[in-house]
Order: structure tokens, then C-alpha cells, then sequence
């Protein structure tokens, strides 16, 4: 490692002062060695971590403290869009807190107001002495969080490791320590230029002086190892972490691409079970991973753990981007021996492959599974999550005999949700609906429209001619302006019959969260995605376009030799009744 900065020799001293009675001095001095070797590095979240002082406690020096019982975060993290949305979110201030605690503190949230006002600071290109450090805090709208603001900046802007250097020596100096949260933001910029001999540094000081490490910072130790030369002692730091609490998703996949980028894939398929055991859910990312390091590779137990990944697509309704769709169409083809060919193609609407002429699963349940889903759906969904938080009894007993009264319906929409497709600005919201209804009515089909009373008003959005126009091409059965709506578009649906469909922009995840078991739970998925009618805007803005629900089940499906993996254009299609319209159909030639 380079020799120490010249400009932070005085601060350096000060922090080593703090730091000798727990690490010999030679140690310490490494944690401070200046390093111009900065290697190109995917972003990290430097803000996904914060603690408090009761949770980075200092070690007793008699080395009579052990490990406290686990205790969370007050403030959590979000791994769910990988660094670079979290790197977003940190560069517009904003902070995730844990519902389990309440409101933050009053302090607390000033600080985050405060941290807001400050997010375009630039930092140093050099390392700066501390009469300059000085100087630029006291210049400063806010001091007390200057170094926090300064450190957040230096990881968006990936400053160098020693200007970041020169601020922990001036700090060290100015209030004779360096507290934890300032340690974690300098590993954070440690791992992301892949500084290895520094990230093990931070860790072996972290250790010696704090009773807790927390899994943000375990995170980053863990990630950054794992991309390094030294990925085994990543594992070694997951261990750690078991002893103390449930290590997260992002500490097991990191483990896991480290273990397949070295080739041990019975040691990253250990760890995938380990992670889904203690109900993990994989992400995409590294489901791939799987499937890159793999290719190539022989053995039947690998085949086996490969397809039951691609299993678990088809039983969570997961649709890979396309990126990770050519990864398993690669793997296929690289399978010695094994003559898979795989092809890109449109299925045809009658639910046959064109490429290999195989007829999909149709999207149709059996007589048996709709009347148990129906009764399932009624029993757990309308009745047993409280339908009446935002309605009365009285109300959903009208709307059920209104229905009785009229069935079958062949379309139920979700009025208020139709209207509001359009930009407002262009049209008032009953023109939308409208134009839904007249479209969909063209082949006679019986419509059911679940409004809200305030459509009845005349007014600029709803205009009352309009209305009654609507009103003349199907039923509609106005709830209150408060009651929510999908607990009676599902009723509807489901009393009309198997062939009834629905029109609606909601997702249903939280009534299907409610079934009572994975099968039900399948099947709602199944009837959702045969009978949950897309639409969108155009492009101008002027029309609705409907994408009419399919009659063959949008799933990952094989038969043994064949495979068909319906896949999405890009990483940011989350809409669960948009299903694929592209697939990847793969043959084994015999």
C-alpha cells in the first residue's frame, strides 16, 4: 500500500491516538494508507445503513462484552432495485424508516430535511489539510452534518480514497474519534472501487472497537469481499452473521455469484437452499448468474437444479427480461450433449407454438378448481379480510342482490380506474369511460361498471350527458365515494361464470395474499391471468387500447423435451395482468 498522505499526517495521528489501544499502530496506519489505484466498480448504496449510538457501542477494553440480543435498525434499507436505484434515492435524500418503531425523532427528521437541502455538494479533488477542512465546514449552512453530507457526496461522485482519507484524519482531529456511521460511509466507498486490503481493514477496526456490527455494514463487507480475490472470507462474514441475525438476501447472493464465478456450484446451490429456506426470495440477478456460470458445465444434478429454477418461474408467475432469457437459452445450447435448440417466436392466439407446432396449457381452470377458487375467494378475500373497513354491511347486501338480480355479466370494469387512463388535461375522466364502454360493448357483451356516486354530480370531469349516455350501453352500480371497489368487482366476476372477464389496472396482490393456501394461491393467478383484460393509453393519448385476455396459460411450461418461457422486453415491467406476448421455445433434437 502507498505510503500516507502528506496533508493528513496531523490527523492521522489524532484518530491513531484513539485507535492504539485496540489495534497495533502499524495496523491502524493501514487503514489510512493512501491508494491511487482506483478500478472501475458498480455503484454501492452508501446510505442504506444508519445507526444509532445504542447499536455501535465501544468495546470494553477489558474484553468483557459478548454480542447483545439482535435489535433492528431504526432506519432499514431497500436492496429490492440494485445500487443503482439505491444510489438514486440517496443522491434525492430520501431515507426508508422501519414501521416497527414509529415515527422517527424530531431531531431526526431535521436532520433528513436538512441532509435534503444538500445532496449537490461537491466535494475536494484532492486531499485537503484541516485548516481547509475548517474552513469549508464553518462555510457551511448546516456544520452539524457536514461531514455526513460531504461523505455522501464523495461516494456519488466516487472520490478518491485519500480525499476521503483527508476528512476522517481532520475529523479525527476536531473531535478526537471517528464515529461509526462515518466508518461505514468510507467502506462504502472502499467497496465501491473494489479497494480490498481497505475493506478489510475498516472490518478488522470495526471489530476491535464496536460491540455491534449491523447489516448494512455487513452488507457492504460482504459484497465487496466477495467481488474481490478474498470471496472466501465473504463466507466466513456470513457465517458471522448467522450467530447474530438472519443474514439478508443481498449477503446469501453475493455469497452465491462469488461461489459460481469460481466455479463451486455445489457450494453456491447450498446456498441458494440455505436462502430459500429462511424464506428468501431470489432476485433475477442471480437466478442468471445460475445459468452464466453454468454453461457449459455436465451433470445431471446440475440439469435438475437449473430446471427447478426455472420451475419456480412458473410457480411464481416470474417473467425473466430478456437479458436473462438469453442466458437460458445459452445454457441450453452449451449442454454437452444434450442438442437443445432454442428460438424467439410469437405464440400464435390459438395458444400453438409456431416453432414446434406444441399446443400450450390452456388458461381455462376445470369446473372443480373455478367453483373452489370462487368459494375461496368469497370465504378469505370478500369476507375474511373485513370487506367493510371502507364500506357498510348494508352496501355490499345491495350490491349482492343487485347482481343476483342481473347476472350473467360477460365484462365487469373498474370504472373509476378506466377513467382515469387518459391525461385529465386533454379530457375529462367520463370521456375515457366512455370510450372503454363503447369499445368493449361492439359485440354485444353484457357490461357491469363499478362507479363511485360522485360520477353522478355534474361537473367539468363527469359531465352529466355523458353519464347517461354510458348509462344506456351497460349497468352500472354506484358505491359510495369511499368504499373500495375490488372485493365487488371480484364478487361480480366470479357469480357471472368462467367466461365473465374484468377490466382493471389493480394488481389483486393483496386479495391473493389472502388465500389460505399456495394451491388457491396458483389457481387465482391462473384465472387472473386468463381473464384480467389489459389496457393502456395510446402514444397520443387519444384512444384506449385493449390487449384481450388470452386463452393459453402465459407460464413457463415444458413437457421434458420441450420448454416455452414466456419473457419480457425490459427490467421495468411490473404489471402482473400485462402478461409477455415474445417467448423462447427450446427443443432437444433426438
Amino acid at each position: 500500500m502507498a505510503l500516507f498522505s502528506q496533508t493528513s499526517q496531523q490527523g492521522f495521528q489524532a484518530l491513531l491516538w484513539k485507535c492504539r489501544m485496540f489495534w497495533p499502530v502499524s495496523r491502524c496506519q493501514q487503514l489510512f494508507a493512501v491508494s491511487f489505484s482506483i478500478p472501475s466498480r458498480e455503484k454501492v448504496s452508501y446510505f442504506s445503513f444508519v445507526t444509532s449510538s445504542s447499536t455501535a457501542l465501544p468495546v470494553d477494553p477489558k474484553g468483557t462484552d459478548v454480542f447483545p440480543s439482535k435489535k433492528r435498525s431504526e432506519i432499514d434499507y431497500e436492496e429490492e432495485e440494485g445500487w443503482d436505484e439505491e444510489s438514486k434515492e440517496i443522491s434525492e435524500g430520501k431515507l426508508h424508516f422501519s414501521s416497527s418503531v414509529g415515527a422517527p425523532k424530531k431531531g431526526l427528521m431535521s436532520q433528513v430535511m436538512s441532509r435534503q437541502n444538500f445532496t449537490k455538494v461537491q466535494p475536494p479533488e484532492k486531499p485537503l489539510q484541516a485548516e481547509e477542512w475548517n474552513r469549508l465546514k464553518e462555510s457551511f449552512r448546516s456544520p452539524k452534518i457536514f461531514e455526513t453530507v460531504m461523505f455522501n457526496s464523495m461516494v456519488r461522485c466516487n472520490s478518491p480514497i485519500d480525499v476521503a482519507k483527508s476528512l476522517l484524519t481532520y475529523v479525527a482531529k476536531s473531535d478526537g474519534d471517528v464515529a461509526y456511521t462515518l466508518l461505514v460511509k468510507y467502506l462504502a466507498l472502499c467497496v465501491q472501487q473494489g479497494q480490498t486490503s481497505e475493506i478489510r481493514d475498516v472490518y478488522d477496526i470495526m471489530k476491535r472497537r464496536f460491540k455491534l456490527i449491523e447489516g448494512g455494514a455487513y452488507n457492504l463487507l460482504i459484497r465487496g469481499l466477495s467481488n474481490s480475490d478474498q470471496w472466501r472470507m465473504a463466507l466466513t462474514l456470513l457465517e458471522e452473521v448467522k450467530k447474530i441475525m438472519i443474514p439478508s438476501r443481498t449477503n446469501y447472493e453475493s455469497c452465491i455469484k462469488a461461489a459460481s464465478r469460481h466455479q463451486e456450484m455445489n457450494l453456491a446451490f447450498e446456498l441458494y437452499h440455505e436462502m430459500l429456506a429462511k424464506d428468501l426470495v431470489p432476485t433475477l440477478d442471480v437466478l442468471q448468474a445460475f445459468f452464466d456460470f453454468s454453461r457449459g458445465m455436465k451433470g445431471a444434478e446440475l440439469q435438475k437444479e437449473l430446471f427447478g429454477m426455472l420451475l419456480h418461474l412458473r410457480e411464481n408467475q416470474i417473467y425473466p427480461h430478456k437479458t436473462f432469457m438469453w442466458s437460458i437459452k445459452l445454457w441450453f445450447e452449451s449442454i454437452p450433449g444434450g442438442n437443445w435448440r432454442g428460438h424467439l417466436t410469437n405464440i400464435k392466439d390459438s395458444g400453438q407454438c409456431p416453432v414446434c407446432n406444441h399446443q400450450l396449457e390452456d388458461s381455462d381452470l376445470t369446473e372443480e378448481e373455478y367453483n373452489n377458487l370462487r368459494e375461496k375467494i368469497i370465504r378469505d378475500v370478500i369476507h375474511g379480510t373485513d370487506p367493510f373497513r371502507k364500506t357498510s354491511p348494508q352496501e355490499f347486501q345491495a350490491f349482492q342482490t343487485f347482481v343476483e338480480n342481473r347476472l350473467p355479466f360477460d365484462i365487469v370494469i373498474d370504472g373509476l380506474n378506466v377513467s382515469h387512463i387518459k391525461p385529465r388535461k386533454m379530457h375529462c375522466e367520463n370521456v375515457s369511460l366512455f370510450d372503454a364502454v363503447n369499445c368493449l360493448a361492439k359485440e354485444n357483451a353484457r357490461l357491469l361498471v363499478l362507479g363511485r356516486k360522485h360520477m353522478l354530480i355534474d361537473s367539468s370531469n363527469w359531465k352529466r350527458e355523458i353519464m347517461k349516455e354510458i348509462q344506456n350501453k351497460a349497468d352500472f352500480f354506484f358505491a359510495e365515494n369511499i368504499s373500495e371497489d375490488d372485493a365487488f368487482l371480484l364478487y361480480a366476476t366470479l357469480q357471472s361464470g368462467k367466461h365473465c372477464k374484468f377490466v382493471t389496472r389493480d394488481f389483486l396482490r393483496d386479495h391473493k395474499a389472502c388465500l389460505s393456501d399456495s394451491l388457491t394461491r396458483h389457481l387465482f393467478r391462473k384465472w387472473q391471468r386468463g381473464h384480467q383484460i389489459a389496457f393502456a393509453s395510446s402514444v397520443e393519448g387519444k384512444h384506449i387500447r385493449f390487449l384481450p385476455a388470452l386463452c393459453y396459460d402465459c407460464v413457463v411450461q415444458t413437457t421434458g423435451d420441450t420448454w416455452h418461457i414466456p419473457y419480457k422486453d425490459t427490467l421495468d415491467e411490473k404489471y402482473s395482468y400485462r402478461v409477455p406476448r415474445k417467448w423462447l421455445c427450446i427443443q432437444q433434437k433426438r
